[in-house]
């Protein structure tokens, strides 16, 4: 009997009169950072897609004066907020206006030396904060140490780069652990390949698994599902023996960078089983991958029952893309969102691959809407770099002609696999957790992190006795 793929049925949006609170994380110095003239990890990308959000209106106000990020201002007031017991470690600065509109955005706090090191080793980071374009041949010994060949140079900036991808993910897993949102969104973030005393893969600094951590400290289990078209090996890797979180990558796989992913790649001792792999092949489309992206998910989540979900929605996997080398549409890369969406767990949306600028803006902006709960309209608002997106100037990417390696039959091997191991587990897996310690500045007597001047502590202490 042939087995036959079924057309993906989108996941019904969500009623608005039980909206998700969503917080956006977004740095405007993002944008400013260049690997070397020709790589193809380019990080005004980022920009593009701020800029899109803004101007569909997902930010609040409108800008009578046209300044800042286009036709919109998300830089006006800027207000103070700290997630309550955070202290000064979760400060960020609140860019938009009043709570209840689609979502709020937030500057994070950059991350420093102190954060990274939790997953990376402290002479990594040491290198990070030191090299440069002139020193990288020595301190890396001729490129055989941290920085190794032309994917990951040593550029102008690049530990500040690094500070606010991981930054912005620590702040939205901080985000989640108080309560304040529901969905948090980091699209600078997502770099899955960095490994903890290495460089790979255009990524140096894994703020995924720092973000994961942070949720570690709240939640018994995490899941982390990643759909760009790499392996996420460096977030796989992190976790494997590990059963606090479950990694699920639905990846291209054999002849390709990094070369790993295997659906027999499983984990190891405690680990064992919560390490997912789905290697998929060339030209997948919307219908073959929802086939098996939908049942997988759907019984990871009904089997582990995470407390929250990192969502790593790499853009690499649209049609189209640079080097990807699969054939998904706009609405079916944004599907994956949506489907997880559905669950009503916490959720930290990031980044990731996309190496066709004008299509990873697009997606991220219209996942963004997906996460708001908005429809978008189909024909692009002017905005800062609206030349990018002719002839058309539309919403949307589109599939092509590629062929779809990935017949009925290997999807079901693939899936019945990935099942057969997860039955093989025990149901949620229990950690033992203990109340989070609150931080040391509060436990010293410190607001917001910093000390109070006496005369200001005379005076609270007069007020209150009188």
């Amino acid at each position: 009997m042939t087995s036959v793929v079924e057309p993906f049925t989108p996941t019904p949006t969500a009623s608005s009169s039980n909206p998700r609170r969503v917080a956006y994380f977004y740095d405007p110095d993002v944008g400013n950072y260049v690997y070397y003239l020709g790589h193809p990890m380019k990080p005004h990308r980022i920009r593009m897609a701020h800029n899109l959000i803004v101007n569909y209106g997902l930010c609040d106000d409108i800008d009578e004066t046209g300044e800042s990020e286009g036709s919109r201002s998300v830089n006006d007031p800027i207000v103070q907020e700290y997630a309550e017991g955070d202290g000064e470690r979760a400060k960020t600065e609140r860019l938009t206006g009043s709570r209840g509109k689609s979502m709020q955005v937030f500057r994070p706090r950059r991350a420093d030396r102190g954060d990274m090191t939790k997953f990376h080793s402290d002479e990594y980071i040491e290198l990070l904060e030191k090299v440069t374009p002139e020193t990288a041949e020595y301190l890396t010994g001729g490129g055989v140490r941290c920085l190794i060949g032309e994917d990951c140079p040593a550029f102008e900036g690049l530990f500040e780069f690094c500070s606010i991808s991981a930054g912005g993910t620590i702040a939205a897993a901080e985000t989640l652990n108080s309560g304040a949102a529901d969905i948090t969104i980091n699209w600078a973030g997502g770099l899955h390949h960095a490994k903890k005393t290495e460089a790979s893969g255009f990524c140096y600094v894994n703020d995924i698994v720092l973000g994961i951590l942070e949720l570690l400290r709240i939640h018994p289990r995490v899941l982390y599902i990643d759909v760009d078209v790499h392996h996420g090996d460096g977030v796989e890797e992190a976790f494997y023996t590990t059963d606090r979180v479950m990694t699920a990558s639905f990846h291209r796989f054999g002849e390709f960078f990094p070369g790993t992913g295997d659906v027999r790649d499983i984990g190891m001792k405690r680990g064992k089983g919560y390490s997912i792999n789905v290697p998929l092949r060339d030209g997948i489309r919307d219908d073959s991958f929802h086939s098996i992206f939908k049942p997988i998910i759907n019984s990871i989540i009904e089997h582990y029952q995470p407390g929250a979900i990192v969502l790593q929605m790499g853009a690499d996997s649209l049609a189209g893309d640079k080097l990807g080398g699969f054939n998904l549409t706009l609405q079916g890369h944004a599907e994956c969102a949506r489907f997880v969406k559905a669950f009503g767990l916490p959720v930290m949306m990031l980044g990731g691959g996309g190496y066709t600028t004008k299509n990873v803006a697009r997606a991220w902006t219209y996942e963004t809407a997906v996460m708001c709960g908005k429809e978008l309209d189909e024909n692009l608002p002017y905005n800062q770099y609206m030349e990018y997106y002719g002839p058309r100037y539309k919403l949307e990417v589109l599939s092509n002609n590629t062929d779809d390696h990935n017949h009925p039959e290997y999807l079901d091997a693939i899936k019945r696999s990935v099942l057969h191991n997860l039955k093989n587990l025990p149901h949620a897996p229990s950690a033992g957790m203990q109340r989070a310690p609150q931080p040391l500045g509060k436990e010293l007597g410190l607001k917001n992190g910093e000390a109070l001047d006496p005369e200001d502590e005379v005076e609270i202490r007069l007020r209150s006795e009188r």
